[in-house]
C-alpha cells in the first residue's frame, strides 16, 4: 500500500510504501476510493491536538470498498462500499457509551489520529464503525459527508429548530449543512473571511439569504449560529448576532482562545455549546436526510501525493467547499 505519513507533529507528510495491512478480529480492510481533507486533519498535522500517535496516517472522511474481512466480521462483505468516519472505536462500557453518548467515550480511538486513516490506498477499520453507503453517488462527492457533513448535522440538531440560522466559516461543513437547513425551510446567513467573494458567492448560490464578513451584522437577529471556523474571536461576534434565548454552537474539535467579552451579550438566556465527535446514530440519521435533501458537495480533487499542498491551501483559506484526495 501507499500512504502519506505524519512522522512528527508539524512535519510534512512523507509518502511511503508499506505492506498491506491485515485486518484483525472485528476489523475490515478498505481499499480507499476517496478521502476528504478536513480541518481536523490540519489540527493533527500541525500538532494542535494532544497525544498524536505518530507515525500516523491522517484522514477520516474515507470512502472505499471492503477488500478483506477480519475474523468474526459478518455484517459487511468483500466488495461492499463503506464510509469510515472520525470515530473509529468506542469501549462500549463507560457511562457515556452505556447512556447513548458514545461520542464522549472515555476510551475512544479516532481515524487518522489514534489509528491510521485514509490518506492512503488502504486502511484497516473496525467493522462496527463503517457505514454501508450503497451504490448511489460517486466516492468524491460522498467523502466530505463523513465528517464535515456528520459534524455539521450534529451541530444543526444542537442549534435547535429556529428559522434564522447563521453559519460562521463557509467551507466544507458550512456549505453542506446550509443545503440541509434550506431544505428544512430555514433562512441561512453566511459569514466568511473579509473579502472572500468566492465563498460568499457559493453561499448565495446555495440559497443563503445573506452573505458577508464575520464582522458584519446580519440583516435580522439570528435564532442560532454555528461556528465552523476554529477562531475563538468569532464567539463574541456570534453571540452579538443571536437574539435573546438564541444559541451559538462551536462545531470544531479545536479552536483558538475565546477572548473575554461583556456579560450582556451572553445574558438574556443566550446559550453557548460545543460539539464533540459523533455517534453512529448521527451517521444513520444524516445519510437519510442528506439523500432526501438532495445535498451536493462542492469539491476540488487532488492526487494523494499532493496532500501536503492541499493542507497548505486549507491552512491559507484557499479551498472553497471541500478538498478530496484520490489514491
Amino acid at each position: 500500500m501507499l500512504a502519506m505519513v505524519l512522522t512528527a507533529p508539524g512535519a510534512p507528510l512523507r509518502f511511503e510504501s508499506r505492506e498491506d495491512p491485515v485486518p484483525g478480529p472485528g476489523d475490515v480492510r478498505v481499499k480507499v476510493g476517496a478521502c476528504g481533507v478536513c480541518r481536523t486533519d490540519l489540527h493533527v498535522v500541525d500538532g494542535e491536538l494532544p497525544d498524536i500517535a505518530c507515525p500516523i496516517v491522517p484522514g477520516h472522511e474515507v470512502v472505499g470498498r471492503v477488500d478483506a474481512l477480519g475474523p468474526g466480521v459478518t455484517a459487511l462483505r468483500v466488495g461492499e462500499r463503506v464510509g469510515v468516519p472520525w470515530l473509529g472505536y468506542t469501549c462500549g462500557e463507560c457511562s457515556y457509551c452505556t447512556s447513548g453518548r458514545e461520542n464522549l467515550c472515555d476510551r475512544p480511538r479516532f481515524t487518522g489520529y489514534t489509528r491510521d486513516g485514509g490518506f492512503a490506498t488502504h486502511l484497516v477499520a473496525d467493522a462496527r464503525y463503517c457505514f454501508p453507503l450503497g451504490e448511489a453517488g460517486d466516492d468524491v462527492a460522498i467523502a466530505p459527508l463523513l465528517c464535515a457533513g456528520l459534524i455539521g448535522w450534529r451541530s444543526l440538531v444542537m442549534a435547535g429548530d429556529g428559522e434564522h440560522l447563521g453559519i460562521f466559516g463557509f467551507g466544507a461543513a458550512g456549505h453542506i449543512i446550509a443545503q440541509v437547513a434550506r431544505w428544512q425551510g430555514r433562512s441561512v446567513y453566511a459569514f466568511t473571511r473579509a473579502g472572500d467573494v468566492e465563498a460568499q458567492g457559493l453561499a448565495k448560490s446555495l440559497g443563503a439569504e445573506w452573505a458577508g464578513s464575520s464582522e458584519d451584522q446580519p440583516p435580522v437577529s439570528l435564532d442560532a449560529a454555528i461556528i465552523f471556523a476554529p477562531v475563538g474571536d468569532l464567539v463574541p461576534l456570534a453571540l452579538r448576532a443571536v437574539r435573546k434565548g438564541g444559541r451559538v454552537v462551536c462545531a470544531g474539535i479545536h479552536m483558538s482562545d475565546i477572548p473575554s467579552f461583556p456579560y450582556h451579550i451572553l445574558w438574556e438566556e443566550r446559550q453557548l455549546f460545543s460539539v464533540a465527535n459523533l455517534t453512529r446514530g448521527d451517521g444513520i440519521a444524516f445519510f437519510k436526510i442528506a439523500a432526501q435533501a438532495g445535498t451536493r458537495t462542492h469539491t476540488s480533487v487532488f492526487p494523494l501525493r499532493e496532500a501536503n499542498e492541499v493542507l497548505s491551501k486549507l491552512r491559507a483559506g484557499q479551498i472553497t467547499g471541500a478538498a478530496v484526495l484520490q489514491p
